[in-house]
C-alpha cells in the first residue's frame, strides 16, 4: 500500500464533503423531515438494507457517524465504499448523478473502499 495513501483527510475537508452531500440529497429531495422507527436501527446488513433504504441510511446512518467522528476528531476508517453503493443503489436516476458524484469524491478520500 502506497504510504500517502494511508493518511487520514483534513476534517475541514470531510467536513465540507459532508455538507454538499447533505444540501444534494435536500435539494433532490432525498432527505427525509420524520425520524426513523426505532426498530429501523436494528440492522444486521451492509447499509442497513435490511431495515431502511439507502438514502435512509446515508442521512440517519452515515453523516451523523462522520460527523461525530469529526466533532471528537476521532479516527476515519482507512477506506470507504458509499460511492460505489450509490452507483448500484441510485442506477438509471438521473437525479442522483451530482449525489453518486459527491459519494465517489468522498470515497476517494479514504481510497475506494468501505467506510
Amino acid at each position: 500500500m502506497n504510504k500517502s495513501n494511508s493518511a487520514s483527510p483534513d476534517y475541514g475537508v470531510v467536513a465540507a464533503k459532508l455538507s454538499e452531500i447533505e444540501t444534494e440529497m435536500k435539494r433532490v429531495r432525498l432527505w427525509q423531515t420524520q425520524p426513523l422507527a426505532p426498530e429501523q436501527y436494528q440492522f444486521s446488513r451492509a447499509f442497513a438494507g435490511d431495515t431502511m433504504s439507502y438514502d435512509q441510511w446515508l442521512q440517519f446512518i452515515f453523516i451523523p457517524r462522520v460527523k461525530q467522528i469529526i466533532e471528537t476528531r476521532g479516527q476515519f476508517p482507512a477506506s470507504s465504499s458509499v460511492g460505489a453503493q450509490a452507483v448500484r443503489e441510485f442506477d438509471g436516476n438521473r437525479e442522483a448523478d451530482r449525489l453518486i458524484t459527491l459519494l465517489s469524491e468522498f470515497d476517494s478520500m479514504f481510497g475506494g473502499r468501505a467506510f
